[in-house]
């Protein structure tokens, strides 16, 4: 609001600049230097620029493994790259789409509710004609699926949702399931259509057919995972591949894989005929090989101890005596100290 002066501020202020005491640029009002941002309460920021880009670079790494395996798959170049990351109502989403279209409503494990994932008609159906054995061309006309174009589809986005859980795995491991496939927007409706929702639009290109692929997490979908959406977090994350946790976590995953153990007596070389003539109940006399001598302990493909052969009850047994490492270290403490006098 501008401030009125009265008479005698005015014939102050005439007779200070008359006498020198004020210069004219001292009078002048400073300009108001303050930002004025529009906030529309229909449409309020639900997220901050810092998640927006975590968002991007959780996206950046999908769009990666996607452009690996579709193109394994498709067996064609496939490029997929993020071209925005952007917030807005889920109505405006739901409009700028094409219909009809390919949209997988899309289960977030353990989050609640679902997201969608759209892909561009033209991405759809080169994808499709590739996998029939064409040369990867775009749809002529706008057309629904039939169901042998949707069961395949399927398996394309099957695949695709197994790229969203490794690039989302530095924040939550999320298990992304297809629950069904529609082709119209209007029956694609998981949220109101003023909720916020961040939309990741991803350039796709197969062959020479271009188009886009659209991610949409509504914003009650991913709320509970808002905190770590941050930078700090996100860098943190991945410096704790090789915390405590995580090593417990791998020592738990591979104490249940069988491994195959082989404890070698001795070796002995034969011709191909003297095996072929090899009857139950004949005897193998071992090249320099005493029965006192320790047995070679195999793991998996890998010599690891020595053992010596003995009985447990009824059943054969072999008992570890050394590390194979502790003996290449005896040796070499061994050969240091000969040289050494």
């Amino acid at each position: 609001m501008t401030e009125v002066l009265s008479q005698d501020e005015i014939d102050q202020l005439l007779t200070a600049i008359s006498s020198g005491d004020v210069e004219t640029e001292e009078v002048q009002q400073p300009t108001d230097q303050r930002k004025i941002k529009i906030y529309d309460f229909k449409r309020p920021d639900k997220f901050s620029k810092e998640q927006i880009r975590t968002v991007s670079i959780m996206h950046e790494t999908f769009a990666r493994l996607t452009t690996t395996s579709l193109s394994a798959q498709l067996r064609s170049l496939v490029q997929v790259h993020v071209a925005s990351v952007d917030q807005l109502t889920y109505e405006e989403f739901i409009r700028s789409i094409p219909n009809p279209t390919t949209l997988a409503v899309i289960n977030m494990d353990p989050l609640k509710g679902s997201a969608i994932l759209e892909i561009d008609p033209a991405i759809t159906f080169s994808i499709i004609d590739r996998l029939f054995g064409g040369q990867g061309e775009g749809a002529k006309v706008s057309r629904d699926l039939t169901d042998i174009e949707q069961s395949v589809m399927e398996g394309i986005i099957v695949r695709v949702l197994g790229n969203m859980r490794e690039a989302w795995s530095q924040v939550i491991d999320l298990r992304p399931r297809l629950g069904q496939i529609e082709t119209n927007p209007q029956f694609a409706q998981i949220v109101p259509p003023t909720e916020m929702v961040v939309l990741v639009t991803l350039e796709t290109k197969v062959g020479e057919v271009e188009g886009m692929m659209n991610f949409c997490i509504p914003y009650l979908t991913i709320e509970p995972i808002i905190s770590k959406l941050s930078a700090q977090y996100w860098y943190s994350s991945v410096r704790r591949g090789t915390t405590t946790e995580n090593l417990n976590i791998l020592r738990e995953r591979l104490a249940t894989i069988d491994v195959r153990l082989v404890a070698e007596i001795g070796s002995l070389d034969l011709t191909v005929r003297d095996v072929l003539s090899l009857r139950a109940g004949d005897v193998i006399r071992l090249q320099n090989t005493r029965t006192t001598d320790p047995m070679t302990l195999t793991v998996g493909s890998q010599p690891k101890f020595l053992c010596k052969a003995g009985q447990i009850g009824k059943k054969l047994a072999v008992q570890i005596t050394k590390k194979l490492e502790d003996i290449e270290q005896d040796d070499f403490e061994e050969l240091a100290a000969e040289e050494g006098e």
